[in-house]
C-alpha cells in the first residue's frame, strides 16, 4: 500500500510540476522535457551520428545506449529511455549532466508513464558494474504493452535525496528506418 501511495504521489507531482523550465533556469526543483531520436533495434550509428532534436532550446543527441534522453532538474541528471520489444522490457539509465556518464542514485524504483498505449511501469534498480552499494544508474521494468513496436512518449519520474524529478520524452523515427 505504501508503494502504491508513493507511485500516486509521484504521478501527482509530475502532473502538478509540468514543464516550467525556461532555457535560462536550472536546478533540482525545476522540471524539463526533452526528446531525441532513438534506435532500440540494434541499428549501428556512425560516430557523431547524433540525430539532434531541439526542444525548448536544448538539443540532445542519441544516448550512449541508443536511447531517448530527457532532462531531470534542468540538466542536473539526464535519463535515457530504451525498450526491448522482444523482452517487453524498458530500461532507463541515469546519466550525469554530460548525458554520457552513469550516475547512480538511491531510489529502489522510478516510475515510467507511457501515453500510447497507456501504461504505468515501475522500473526497479538494476545496478550496473561499478555502481556503489545501495545505488543504481540503471532501472528495469516489464509490461506486455512494451512488446508493441512503435515510438513511445511519456514521462519518467523519481525522487532523489527527497527531491522529485520528472522528465518528458518522445521517441522519434530515424530517416533510415521507421516502425
Amino acid at each position: 500500500m505504501r508503494k502504491l501511495s508513493f507511485v500516486a504521489l509521484l504521478c501527482v507531482l509530475a502532473a502538478t510540476i509540468g514543464c516550467k523550465q525556461s532555457s535560462s533556469t536550472s536546478g533540482p526543483d525545476q522540471t524539463a522535457s526533452s526528446s531525441a531520436a532513438t534506435d532500440d533495434h540494434g541499428h549501428d550509428h556512425a560516430e557523431g551520428d547524433a540525430h539532434d532534436h531541439s526542444v525548448e532550446g536544448h538539443a540532445h543527441g542519441v544516448g550512449p545506449h541508443d536511447g531517448t534522453i530527457a532532462d531531470w532538474g534542468g540538466g542536473t541528471y539526464h535519463v535515457e529511455f530504451t525498450v526491448d520489444h522482444d523482452k517487453q522490457q524498458a530500461t532507463v539509465y541515469i546519466l550525469g549532466s554530460d548525458e554520457k556518464t552513469p550516475t547512480p542514485i538511491d531510489p529502489e524504483s522510478i516510475e515510467l508513464s507511457i501515453t500510447d498505449p497507456e501504461m504505468q511501469v515501475v522500473l526497479n534498480a538494476d545496478p550496473q558494474e561499478g555502481d556503489p552499494e545501495g545505488k543504481s544508474s540503471r532501472y528495469v521494468g516489464t509490461h506486455e504493452k512494451l512488446g508493441v513496436v512503435q515510438e513511445y512518449a511519456g514521462t519518467m519520474t523519481g525522487v532523489v535525496d527527497g527531491t522529485p524529478y520528472s522528465g518528458d520524452f518522445k521517441e522519434e523515427p530515424h530517416g533510415d528506418h521507421e516502425h
